[in-house]
């Protein structure tokens, strides 16, 4: 079956949950957002709610880091 993931094309074996999906994709699920065919997917049915062949699915990884202190290293001889 073939579904439009992040806007493009991806061939997966057949029909598969959400949670399914992002095992697949290697996606850890309390780290994501998951919009399934212009809805916003609630983490509680990520194990049941099924993509079919032509569904779309958009995933958004929220990524931490960085700081707003920039580390200095001086070298005194």
């Amino acid at each position: 079956m073939t579904i439009k993931f992040n806007g493009d094309p991806m061939v997966l074996a057949g029909p598969l949950t959400i949670a399914a999906l992002l095992t697949q994709l290697d996606l850890d699920e309390r780290r994501v957002a998951v919009e399934h065919n212009l809805v916003i997917v609630k983490r509680t049915v990520y194990d049941s709610l099924v993509v079919n062949d032509g569904d779309t699915v958009e995933v958004v990884n929220f990524v931490g880091g960085g700081s707003r202190y920039q580390l200095r290293t001086t070298t005194a001889w």
